[in-house]
């Protein structure tokens, strides 16, 4: 898994702006990625929705479970957590 930490100035004033930069990141990537899996810590909102209601007593939140067993190979974090963004590379 290929981490990715950003820390933009001015940050993000929400969700689509970080999903832009965090498609950027993906975009620089070698083939073609797919947005997998992602949290909104402003919206308290993750994708897939209530993946993280099977993990209530669990450490690794739903989203970062669902990322990493569908194959996720890159993780773009942005702001320490405020988005969190898990892309599957595509094969063609």
């Amino acid at each position: 898994m290929t981490i990715v930490e950003l820390h933009p100035d001015p940050a993000p004033a929400d969700y689509l702006q970080a999903m832009k930069l965090a498609n950027a990141v993906a975009d620089e990537k070698p083939g073609e990625h797919m947005l997998l899996s992602w949290y909104d810590k402003d919206r308290d909102f993750e994708s897939p929705q209530h993946a993280s209601e099977c993990h209530m007593n669990s450490a690794v939140p739903g989203y970062v479970d669902y990322g990493l067993y569908h194959g996720a190979t890159l993780k773009v974090d942005i702001g320490d957590g405020r988005f969190v963004f898990f892309y599957l590379p595509v094969d063609m």
